[in-house]
């Protein structure tokens, strides 16, 4: 009886002891090690990529696609496809990342694409500047794989310049330089397509138009 209750009581130490020195090792120790080299390292991408307006204030997260309401003074991005509704954010239109998942010949998603084409189309046509159908990119009238993409083609910035310049009292050249800079090429020089990040260029096109 004695060496059983004495057995059993071994154990329970030995147990207590792995479970405090793992909880130590696991959930502080570990923890804290990752924090400080990401801190140290990376602090950009540790703190959510976020990006900031000329007086310091986050406007939001360069990872994370943003909608703006259909204000046509700012450059336009993808469109949103997700998998439920957004209640939170609502300045994107979904919460859960995703894709529709749809042929390309489901006559949902050609309907779809037709009437963002028209709408692309419609929004762009200003005085001296008509873009025509075989100008609008593909990622102008669908959306990424995970419906959350940040960036749009160089070329999808470019058929909203006159818009956007018209819109905000800006000479063409100005926008088209505003996006030539903001526009990043391959990863590595090799990797994906060059884009633009829509949330980076509208926060610099807001500090420009400013004045």
């Amino acid at each position: 009886m004695n060496n059983s209750v004495s057995s059993t009581a071994r154990l329970l130490g030995a147990g207590l002891r792995a479970l405090l020195v793992l909880t130590a090792l696991c959930g502080v120790l570990y923890p804290l090690a990752v924090t400080g080299i990401a801190q140290a390292a990376f602090p950009d991408r540790a703190n959510g990529s976020r990006i900031e307006d000329s007086g310091g204030r986050v406007v939001g997260s360069a990872l994370i696609g943003q909608r703006y309401g259909g204000d046509l003074r700012w450059f336009q991005p993808r469109p949103s496809a997700g998998l439920s509704a957004n209640t939170e954010n609502t300045r994107y239109g979904l919460l859960v990342s995703g894709a529709s998942n749809k042929a390309a010949d489901n006559p949902d998603l050609i309907a779809a694409v037709a009437g963002a084409r028209a709408r692309v189309l419609a929004d762009n046509t200003v005085p001296g500047y008509t873009p025509q159908p075989s100008w609008v990119p593909a990622d102008a009238v669908t959306s990424s794989g995970s419906g959350l993409d940040p960036h749009i083609s160089p070329a999808y910035a470019e058929l909203q310049v006159h818009r956007v310049a018209e819109r905000n009292g800006l000479a063409v050249r100005q926008v088209e330089t505003l996006v030539r800079d903001h526009t990043e090429g391959r990863t590595l020089g090799f990797l994906g397509e060059p884009r633009v990040n829509v949330l980076e260029l509208n926060t610099a096109l807001r500090a420009l138009a400013a004045p």
